[in-house]
């Protein structure tokens, strides 16, 4: 299964700054700090291949150096797996789970598919991104994808099976939790979604319309420009997964940025899109929500 691994220690998560939100009170706020973990695990690294219906999925895969754990399955954003993805496979991996995180791209290209000099306002690597997103948009591609990521999730030794599954997603990554934890809601117990694009659209798939096929535990990160674009949004989450009877909570970030939970995110118009404050309050709320729902070793 492995061709390559090496061992990772995870940094002391800093203190996070309280921020307003939507829905989370000063409470909720303070426990999402009480839970991110100042321990850490050592983890071991490896590239492995994934069987789906559509081919093979280059993806990797990060656990403790021992025992069996809560599986999260990472879901990229645009620019794909790449050493910022794995960066955050390891580090929640080091919190007490085994960690997927799938090339997204497979169909078409392995990864890594961009490096440093992608550009928002560069023409040429945006029509190659949208080539590389059309097959996603496939009838069940996604389904299919998440599917057979959670049963190569179930066939690792270091997976926990009697524990439910996580799953968290970045950007386009924010609709693939929907769709995972609505496609295998015996096994996913919490999905995350930060600054997420198409969680709410006008058409008969949009992903919101999902939620009374999910069991799992829900927290949506909006970022501002987002929910300035789209402020209806919001709202629209809430009452679909309130009707559902699902927990969900959703908040919006104060002046975050799309792509703020993610260090190597280009420039847009010449300004940072990282906020290692807000992203630091989302890892919080991250963790808080996987220790909740699935349960950690530490």
């Amino acid at each position: 299964m492995e061709d390559s691994t090496k061992d990772y220690k995870n940094s002391e998560v800093s203190d996070i700054p309280r921020r307003e939100s939507v829905t989370s009170s000063m409470a909720a706020g303070l426990a999402a700090r009480s839970l991110a973990s100042a321990v850490t695990l050592p983890v071991v690294e490896s590239n492995v291949e994934i069987r789906t219906a559509d081919g093979t999925c280059d993806a990797a895969f990060l656990y403790p150096t021992t025992g069996s754990y809560p599986g999260v399955l990472v879901w990229a954003d645009a620019m794909g797996l790449r050493p910022a993805m794995r960066d955050i496979g390891k580090r929640i991996a080091a919190e007490g789970y085994a960690v997927l995180v799938p090339n997204p791209f497979y169909r078409s290209v392995r990864a890594p598919v961009f490096d440093a000099s992608f550009s928002f306002q560069n023409q040429a690597d945006m029509a190659k991104l949208q080539r590389l997103r059309a097959p996603l948009h496939a009838p069940c591609a996604a389904e299919k994808d998440a599917v057979a990521c959670i049963a190569f999730l179930d066939a690792q030794k270091q997976v926990d099976k009697a524990r439910k599954i996580g799953t968290q997603g970045y950007c386009m990554g924010g609709p693939l939790v929907v769709i995972t934890a609505a496609a295998v809601p015996d096994r996913v117990g919490a999905g995350a979604s930060f600054h997420g694009g198409g969680l709410v659209t006008d058409k008969r798939d949009s992903p919101h319309l999902l939620a009374s096929k999910i069991t799992a535990r829900m927290y949506f990160a909006i970022a501002s420009n987002d929910d300035e674009r789209q402020p209806d949004a919001k709202d629209k989450l809430r009452e679909a997964f309130a009707a559902a009877k699902v927990s969900a909570e959703i908040e919006v970030y104060p002046g975050a940025q799309h792509g703020w939970c993610v260090p190597d995110m280009p420039l847009r118009d010449g300004m940072p899109i990282y906020s290692k404050p807000d992203a630091e309050r989302a890892w919080g709320k991250l963790v808080a929500l996987y220790k909740t729902a699935l349960g950690s070793r530490l």
